[in-house]
């Protein structure tokens, strides 16, 4: 009895100074800080009611609430600055962010990660002008046309002067956001603008004549992105997000509206204007084979205008995290 005791005794100590066990100590696991702070980007142009319902109602801060996470939006719109943050570690989310800058992006080492579609929209996507001289894409040979670089509107811009037998260097090109491009247009520095959203519908409204949508040239595929290693750390706050957006969405495709005074107040835009432009959208947030064969098919168009390198060019698959 007395060696049954001393044999408990002895591996007692031992279990408690841990050995014998085969389990790994906990504090060699990586630790993983709790999330207290999301921050996405905020797109309200072209027209994404989506965005714009969760913004003014508060649906993503009532998602976290519990969880005692704070959410923070950034007004980045332009692909390429959201990129830029998302790279630095100051974005979480790209909530609407051109399939083009995505690539662009991912083809030069951002770990980001594609977890669902925002919209399709190749109306919404517009080559204008106010020259009475210029009567369709073919006589911007010459011309100045400003817009967005990097962007689903500089590849219209491309798609477009390609169909006519042009390059971008058949253009004098400047590269300038969609509020400063409505201002040359108007102010008569350009000759042409990129415009999309009610920024292109107020200028129609104003006489400005549309020379060429997306329609026939791109999809116009927007994307929502997430950083690679929010996602890996995160997928349980990643997922609630995309929850709490597709229901938002399901909401809207039910009712669409009973959210257009949202959209009008947003925008500045008219009930009516609203209700026209609406109809361009495909808010889906599925991500579909159609969609992956868009942003490869968009992966080639960059490659073949010089955009990407071809020898950087990626996997498209391997962006799509479902």
């Amino acid at each position: 009895m007395k060696k049954i005791i001393a044999l408990i005794l002895t591996v007692s100590s031992l279990l408690a100074f841990g050995c014998g066990s085969n389990t790994a100590p906990s504090s060699n696991k990586e630790s993983v800080p709790k999330l207290t702070e999301l921050n996405l980007t905020y797109v309200k142009s072209p027209l994404n009611i989506p965005s714009i319902i969760e913004k003014r109602r508060g649906v993503f801060e009532k998602a976290f609430d519990a969880d005692g996470i704070t959410v923070k939006y950034s007004d980045l719109n332009a692909g390429p600055k959201q990129t830029q943050a998302l790279a630095a570690g100051q974005i979480d989310v790209c909530h609407a962010l051109g399939g083009t800058s995505a690539i662009l992006a991912a083809a030069n080492g951002v770990n980001l990660k594609i977890v669902g579609m925002y919209s399709r929209a190749p109306q919404a996507f517009n080559i204008i002008t106010k020259n009475p001289n210029i009567r369709s894409v073919r006589d911007l040979k010459g011309k100045t046309v400003a817009g967005p670089k990097g962007t689903i509107l500089h590849q219209l811009l491309i798609a477009a002067l390609r169909r006519e037998g042009l390059t971008i260097n058949d253009v004098k090109f400047v590269s300038m956001g969609i509020p400063e491009t409505a201002a040359a247009l108007a102010g008569g520095s350009a000759d042409a603008g990129l415009l999309a959203g009610p920024a292109a519908l107020k200028m129609t409204d104003g006489g400005a004549r549309i020379l060429s949508t997306g329609e026939g040239l791109l999809d116009a595929s927007i994307v929502i992105a997430m950083r690679g290693d929010f996602l890996k750390k995160y997928p349980e706050q990643a997922e609630k997000f995309m929850t709490a957006h597709r229901k938002v969405v399901s909401d809207y495709q039910k009712d669409p509206k009973g959210f257009y005074g949202d959209a009008a107040a947003e925008t500045g835009l008219t009930i009516q204007q609203v209700d026209h432009m609406a109809k361009w959208y495909d808010f889906n947030p599925s991500i579909c084979d159609s969609d992956i064969k868009d942003l490869e098919a968009t992966q080639q168009f960059l490659i073949q205008t010089g955009m990407l390198d071809k020898s950087k060019q990626i996997a498209i698959k391997s962006l799509i995290a479902r």
